[in-house]
């Protein structure tokens, strides 16, 4: 999450290899997503997000690196199925919302502030004991 805050911002452009990876794999895909559009039926809809799942996201990325050090598979799907979750408001309100989400993509301070909080995000999760709203019990044992 940090080499992609970093990379957001502007400060890490190698980062992107990552992306450019998995984008030759996304080319021979790709043509079958479209051919599903219009999505009409489950069925369809399913097939459809099978095929956008594949789409080259460095954040993705790295939800899929968590997610094998997880340690057994039940957790390492929980830990996606919450990525998915979690990150499915922030999809379905850029769908809404695309026009500003263009304006703002292309404004380096609004990149440096969305890079600057993903890092500290990475280290409040690295670190917990960083995080300063971090509520401390003090009497309680496990």
């Amino acid at each position: 999450m940090a080499g992609a805050g970093l990379y957001i911002a502007g400060w890490f452009p190698r980062f992107a290899y990552i992306e450019r990876i998995g984008s030759k794999f996304w080319q021979l895909i790709e043509p079958l997503g479209r051919r599903l559009i219009p999505v009409h039926t489950m069925p369809s809809a399913f097939l459809f997000g099978a095929v956008w799942g594949w789409l080259p996201c460095g954040l993705v990325y790295a939800a899929l690196a968590l997610s094998i050090t997880a340690g057994d598979i039940t957790r390492s799907a929980v830990t996606m199925l919450s990525f998915g979750l979690g990150t499915l408001p922030a999809v379905l309100s850029l769908g809404i919302m695309t026009s500003l989400m263009s304006r703002l993509a292309h404004n380096n301070k609004f990149r440096q502030f969305t890079g600057i909080f993903m890092i500290l995000l990475a280290l409040f999760s690295a670190f917990p004991d960083l995080y300063p709203l971090r509520i401390h019990f003090s009497g309680l044992h496990e």
